[in-house]
Order: C-alpha cells, then sequence, then structure tokens
C-alpha cells in the first residue's frame, strides 16, 4: 500500500488507529471446536505492528460488533487499552474514544472490512479496507492494502502510519 502526496498528508495527522476484529484482525473465519467454543487465529504480524505503533506514541483501538473472549485476551496481550466489543453502532464508541482520548476525527484511521463498518469510515478522516473487504466498502475507503485480513494487513497500516510520521526507519534501525 503507498500512499500518494494527499493521503500521505491525512496520514501524518493521524493520532489513533481504530480496527475492527474479524475480517481485518483475524481472516473473518470464525471457528469453533468440538464443545462450542469459538476460536479466532491472529497474525503475529499484525501483533507486532500494534506493539510497535504503541511505543510510538499512537493510540490504538479495536471496535468489534462481536464480543468473544479470545479478542480480550489478545487485546491485553498487545497492550491495547481500547477495545470493545458487542458494540451494534461503532460510531457511537468511535465518539466515545474520540473524547476519552481528546482527539477529533481528522486524527483517526481505521480498518474496515464490511459494510458495519461504514458509519464509522465515512466519519473519520483516513478510511482504510483491507484486501478482502466487501467491494462497497472499498469504495468509500481512501486505502486498500494489498495483504487480506488476519494476513498482514494491519502490519501495512501500522507500517504506513510510522513512515508517514518519519518513525518507520529509526525503529527499524533499533532492531538491527
Amino acid at each position: 500500500m503507498k500512499l500518494n502526496d494527499g493521503t500521505n498528508e491525512i496520514a501524518k495527522q493521524v493520532k489513533l488507529l481504530v480496527l475492527d476484529v474479524d475480517g481485518v484482525l483475524t481472516d473473518g473465519g470464525i471457528y469453533f471446536d468440538d464443545s462450542g467454543n469459538e476460536l479466532k487465529k491472529f497474525n503475529a504480524l499484525d501483533g507486532h505492528g500494534i506493539k510497535m505503533l504503541l511505543s510510538s506514541g499512537f493510540e490504538v483501538a479495536v471496535i468489534s460488533s462481536r464480543s468473544t473472549p479470545s479478542v480480550a485476551h489478545r487485546m491485553e496481550g498487545l497492550g491495547v487499552k481500547h477495545y470493545y466489543q458487542g458494540q451494534s453502532d461503532k460510531n457511537i464508541k468511535m465518539q466515545q474514544i474520540l473524547e476519552t482520548l481528546s482527539l477529533n476525527v481528522d486524527q483517526v484511521a481505521f480498518v474496515g472490512d464490511d459494510v458495519v463498518d461504514l458509519t464509522v469510515m465515512k466519519k473519520i478522516a483516513l478510511p482504510i479496507a483491507v484486501a478482502n473487504a466487501h467491494p462497497f466498502v472499498k469504495e468509500h475507503a481512501l486505502l486498500i492494502t494489498e495483504n487480506r485480513g488476519g494476513n498482514g494487513a494491519v502490519r501495512e497500516v501500522c507500517d504506513c502510519l510510522l513512515k508517514a510520521h518519519s518513525k518507520y526507519d529509526d525503529l527499524m534501525k533499533s532492531y538491527l
């Protein structure tokens, strides 16, 4: 995913990355074991991207319309303080997050994949769709990832935000 001059300028203002779960942080599959326990597969690259954003001063939030213990476990493990499940209207929770963090819509990127994400995507500065998003969602996104949800799409977004803020190169050097 490459940013043109216009989207790069928008990305430079972003202080908060908000993510959907199913289809963005996961591959969108809903897995059940024989006992009926729901399982989700998260991508380690995405997780480390989130950790890099957090360590670089960004805020990260997760808003999901579904609710499962595995999401809470994963977000707590990554250090994401702002995760909200069971949100039938993601826009209401988005407004509450903005108030809590004293941010405005011009400072937000949101990554979604399905039409339920559009209420937020249409109101923030940088709406992003994953490669496997519904076509209607892609029509309303400023950026579309090259990677599919659950397969590095979130890391791709994290890297782009770090680059837009000129933090990527120094961060990568710290691993050498």
